[in-house]
C-alpha cells in the first residue's frame, strides 16, 4: 500500500525520524537502511520485508510523504502518528 501525507517538518528530519523509528521502535519487525538519497529511504526488515519512504518539498515549500510497504502498514500508520501532520494520510 501507499501512504501519503504532508507534514511540519522538513524532508530530512523525516527521513531520520522514519530511520530512528524502524530500526528501535519495531521491536518484532525491525527495518534498517539499505538505500537512502536525500529524498528517500529504502528500509528492509530481517525477513526481506521493504518499506520505501520518500519525503520533498512541493512547489509551495510544504514538506510531502510518500511511504509504500506491503508488510509495514501498521508501523507506517504508527510512524505518521508520531509526525506533525499538516493533512489526513492517503492510503492507497
Amino acid at each position: 500500500m501507499t501512504h501519503t501525507t504532508s507534514v511540519a517538518l522538513p524532508p530530512a528530519e523525516v527521513l531520520e525520524r522514519a530511520k530512528r523509528f524502524f530500526a528501535e521502535r519495531v521491536p518484532h519487525a525491525a527495518a534498517y537502511v539499505e538505500k537512502e538519497g536525500p529524498q528517500f529511504a529504502v528500509l528492509r526488515g530481517q525477513g526481506g520485508e521493504e518499506v520505501v519512504i520518500r519525503a520533498w518539498a512541493d512547489g509551495a515549500g510544504k514538506t510531502r510523504v510518500r511511504a509504500s510497504t506491503l508488510f509495514f502498514d501498521q508501523a507506517l500508520d504508527r510512524f505518521f502518528s508520531t509526525l506533525p501532520l499538516e493533512s489526513a494520510v492517503e492510503v492507497g
